[in-house]
């Protein structure tokens, strides 16, 4: 259906209001069908700043030998730099402290910073050939969230919102929590543009939990407003929005009024699914005893869960606290802490009820860390780069290859030999696991059919179940 064709469609339907919009949606996921879904929800854990695949995923033992050499140039290779290191008179090689081991049937080696992630890589799908354009931050999260460097697209659980719709009418298609880590925490800060819609309808745009007071922002009634003076105010509200719609033809007009009338289911649903009482000790066991403390990211995995199982289609959860040019080991370790137990726990705990079979979770940031030191590099301690050539992300769940490792690096960690994967091939995939066609899911805007994946982007086969 085209822009235009969906403007005509609901300006014709204004009457019937929200029930034109939800007929549109079906019909829209109809169309944009790549196959039988294997997904019905995500759950995506992006670690802001970068982690640094050479010390968690990607071991390089025979670096021990080299280390304080200077990294040949015949694997530099004159690539580009980052401004923070690109005047520093070498590129001295730093091992990474931290051992590995293989676990599992699948033998998939991970640092011992990850003990508990390493317990379930039976169920996880490494993808250690992942690779960006992008070289510094702002650009380079934008373009994982967005599929563009520059701001202003809409993020990649807007795409989802606006192509499959809600689940359950109660609550958001697409939430989003935050924490920040104890690794660095006073890093880049997140932008609420990194779940907008851009040009998609403002629907469709991520609704972000708070970590401190109500949940959402005005979930309460104000004082003296009762429920059903609420209800009044609304039914006014949206008679004066149609009567505007059928004049002026704004489609936002009609989004206003699904925004209202969801406001006020959530006053409901919001506060029943932020309620962690009924949990019993065993999930703060699985999860760790952070999970009781609000906005942190073992609060936030739980949260996760309990969104999922009540059918939210996209829960977003960004951990900041990963961008480390120097005390690297001190820091990993605190992000590690916070990390590693509930990320584990909500893998184990999707499985264990059921829901991972449709459930997609994936783990990862925007790029990954230099082989090379930032700054002096010592026995036990040394700071790494921005490296946008490889880095490690790994997925779990709904249609995806378990105990599976794809893709691989050379000596250095510096360069893929082995399947890369771009961000575009990345999102393709997640789409078809999601049941979409990446090529068909577009939107008109000023004059032009724009998609998630731009012009570009692969499914990629060898990481399916």
């Amino acid at each position: 259906m085209s822009d235009s064709t969906r403007r005509q469609f609901l300006g014709h339907g204004s009457r019937l209001g929200i029930g034109a919009i939800a007929l549109e949606s079906l019909l829209r996921g109809q169309s944009l069908a790549s196959g039988a879904a294997k997904a019905k929800r995500v759950i995506y854990l992006c670690q802001s700043g970068a982690p640094s695949q050479i010390d968690l995923f990607d071991p390089k033992p025979e670096l021990a030998k080299r280390f304080n050499e200077d990294l040949p140039e015949s694997i530099r290779q004159g690539q580009r730099l980052t401004t923070m290191t690109s005047g520093q008179d070498r590129f001295p090689i730093a091992p990474s402290i931290f051992p590995f081991a293989r676990h599992g049937q699948s033998g998939a080696t991970v640092s011992d910073l990850l003990p508990h992630l390493a317990s379930v890589s039976d169920e996880i799908c490494y993808i250690k050939s992942m690779f960006t354009e992008a070289i510094n931050h702002d650009p380079a999260i934008t373009f994982l969230q967005t599929g563009a460097e520059l701001a202003g697209r809409p993020s990649f659980g807007s795409w989802i919102s606006y192509g499959l719709g809600a689940i359950n009418e109660d609550l958001p298609a697409f939430v989003v929590l935050l924490s920040r880590g104890s690794g660095r925490p006073n890093c880049q800060p997140l932008y609420d543009r990194l779940w907008g819609s851009g040009f998609l309808p403002s629907r469709h745009q991520g609704v972000k939990f708070l970590s401190s007071g109500d949940p959402v922002l005005f979930l309460e009634n104000p004082a003296g407003v009762s429920d059903a003076g609420r209800r009044r105010n609304l039914e006014a509200i949206a008679e004066l929005n149609r009567s505007a719609h059928e004049e002026l033809g704004d489609p936002e007009t009609l989004t206003r009024i699904a925004q209202f009338e969801m406001a006020h289911r959530m006053q409901t649903s919001v506060p029943d699914v932020a309620d962690l009482t009924g949990e019993p000790q065993s999930t703060f066991d699985l999860y760790g005893s952070d999970a009781r403390i609000r906005g942190s990211y073992a609060y936030n995995c739980l949260l996760a869960r309990r969104l999922v199982e009540r059918d939210v289609r996209f829960v977003q959860l960004f951990h900041m606290g990963w961008d480390q040019h120097n005390a690297l080991p001190k820091q990993i370790r605190g992000q590690c802490r916070d990390t590693d137990q509930a990320s584990a726990a909500l893998v184990k705990d999707l499985k264990q009820r059921g829901l991972l079979e449709d459930t997609l979770v994936i783990w990862g940031g925007e790029f990954g860390r230099t082989v090379y030191s930032q700054g002096e590099l010592t026995a036990d301690n040394y700071g790494r780069d921005h490296h946008p050539r490889c880095f490690t992300l790994w997925l779990a769940g709904a249609g995806v290859k378990a105990g599976h490792t794809h893709g691989a690096t050379d000596d250095f960690s510096y360069n893929i030999t082995e399947d890369p994967v771009h961000i575009h091939d990345l999102n393709a995939t997640l789409l078809h696991l999601l049941g979409i066609d990446h090529e068909r899911l577009t939107y008109r805007y000023q004059g032009r059919d724009f998609r998630l994946t731009d012009v570009h982007g692969k499914v990629v086969r060898g990481i399916l179940a």
